[in-house]
C-alpha cells in the first residue's frame, strides 16, 4: 500500500483513438439550432395534421367534465359551437364527432338514434357547418354508443354480430351524416364489409364526390379505451369486442384488413391505438402509399401521459410532442389527438 503514495508513477489506462485521417461528417452541425432541429423532421407536425375528437350529448346546453379524460368535456350543441369557434380562431382545421345519447330510452338493439335528425351528431354537423364554414367535419360511424347492448352491430341471440344487417345499418348512418353535411365518415366498428357498403351508399346517394371515407382499418382490441367508454357511455353490457376488433398481436390480420379496405374503396386509413402499434402505422404506409394515414392516440394513451406528468415522471408538453413525432416518423400524416387544443398553442411557441 505504501508504494501507492511514495511518489512512484501510478499507471493509468488510456484510450488511443484509431488513426483516422478524416470523418464522414460532424452530425451535430446539422441540429445545433432550434430551427435546424425542426428541419431534421421528415414530417412536420402542423395544425393541419391534427383532428380533435369531440363528445356531443343530446342535452343541448351541457358542458360536463370527463373525469377519466383530463381537460376534456361532453358538450351539447349550444356549448360546443362557441368552443370550437375559439379553437378555429387558433388554427383548428378538423374535428371528429362522437355522439353520446343520454336521454332515457334512446338506445335500442339497432342503434336507431345514431342518425336521428334531431340527435346530437346531425344537429352539431349543421351548426358547425354554419358557424365554422372552413372547418373539416368528420363523423365517427359506429353503433356502440347507441345500442342497448353496447356492441358495434346488430346481434344474434348468441351475442355474435349479424354482418349483413349490421353493414346495411352502418351504411345508412354514414349516408345520413353525409346528407347532413359531414365532409368525411369514419367507420370504426370493424364489421367485415362495411367499407364497401358505405361507399356504395354514398355513390347511390350522389354524395361520394363530396364525402371522404376514412376507415378505421386497423383497430385493435385492448385495454386503452376505458376513458373513451366512460365519455361515450359505450361499454358493452356483456362480453367484449375481441371477435371483431383485431387481437393486439395480429399484425398479419391488420395488413389484410388494410388491403381489403383499400380494395373496397376507402379514401384514408386509421390505425388505432397509436403508440403501441407504430409497426402497423409503418405497414399501413407501405401498403397504402397513395392515401392519407391517420393514427388515433386513444383516450388511454392520452390519460397515461397526463398521469405520468402529474407524477413528475415526464414533462407533458415534451412527451406529447414526442408521441406525435413517433406517429409521424412511422408514416402517419394525420393524428386524432385530445392534445389538439394544447398543440394549437404549443405550435405557436416553436
Amino acid at each position: 500500500m505504501a508504494g501507492l503514495f511514495n511518489g512512484t508513477k501510478k499507471h493509468v489506462a488510456t484510450y488511443t483513438e484509431p488513426a483516422v485521417t478524416e470523418i464522414s461528417s460532424i452530425l451535430q452541425g446539422g441540429y445545433h439550432h432550434p430551427l435546424l432541429r425542426q428541419w431534421q423532421h421528415e414530417r412536420q407536425l402542423t395544425k393541419s395534421s391534427l383532428i380533435y375528437p369531440l363528445f356531443i350529448t343530446d342535452n343541448e346546453d351541457e358542458m360536463s367534465a370527463i373525469e377519466s379524460l383530463p381537460n376534456q368535456n361532453r358538450w351539447g350543441v349550444n356549448k360546443v359551437v362557441p368552443y370550437v369557434e375559439s379553437l378555429v380562431a387558433k388554427g383548428l382545421k378538423a374535428v371528429i364527432l362522437f355522439g353520446v345519447p343520454l336521454a332515457e330510452g334512446c338506445k335500442d338493439p339497432y342503434g336507431t338514434s345514431a342518425d336521428d335528425p334531431n340527435g346530437p351528431v346531425i344537429l352539431t354537423i349543421k351548426a358547425l357547418r354554419k358557424a365554422c364554414p372552413d372547418l373539416f367535419i368528420i363523423c365517427d360511424v359506429c353503433m356502440c354508443e347507441y345500442t342497448s347492448h353496447g356492441h358495434c352491430g346488430i346481434l344474434r341471440e348468441d351475442g355474435s354480430i349479424i354482418r349483413e344487417e349490421s353493414v346495411r345499418r352502418l351504411a345508412a348512418i354514414a349516408v345520413n351524416y353525409a346528407k347532413a353535411g359531414a365532409h368525411c365518415v369514419a367507420p370504426s366498428d370493424m364489421v367485415d364489409g362495411r367499407v364497401l357498403a358505405i361507399k356504395r351508399g354514398l355513390i347511390d346517394a350522389g354524395l361520394a364526390h363530396k364525402c371522404m371515407l376514412m376507415s378505421y382499418s386497423a383497430k385493435f382490441s385492448g385495454n386503452l379505451y376505458g376513458p373513451f367508454r366512460d365519455a361515450a357511455g359505450s361499454a358493452p353490457s356483456f362480453g367484449d369486442r375481441k371477435c371483431y376488433q383485431l387481437p393486439p398481436g395480429g399484425r398479419g390480420l391488420a395488413r389484410r384488413a388494410i388491403i381489403r379496405d383499400l380494395e373496397e374503396g376507402t379514401d384514408a386509413i386509421i390505425v388505432k391505438p397509436s403508440t403501441f402499434y407504430l409497426d402497423i402505422v409503418s405497414d399501413a404506409k407501405e401498403l397504402a402509399k397513395d392515401v392519407p394515414i391517420c393514427t388515433y392516440q386513444v383516450s388511454g394513451e392520452y390519460a397515461m401521459l397526463h398521469a405520468a406528468a402529474e407524477k413528475g415522471v415526464v414533462d407533458l408538453k415534451t412527451i406529447a410532442f414526442e408521441a406525435a413525432y413517433g406517429c409521424l416518423r412511422a408514416g402517419a400524416t394525420l393524428i386524432i389527438s385530445y392534445f389538439t387544443p394544447d398543440f394549437l398553442d404549443w405550435l405557436e411557441e416553436l
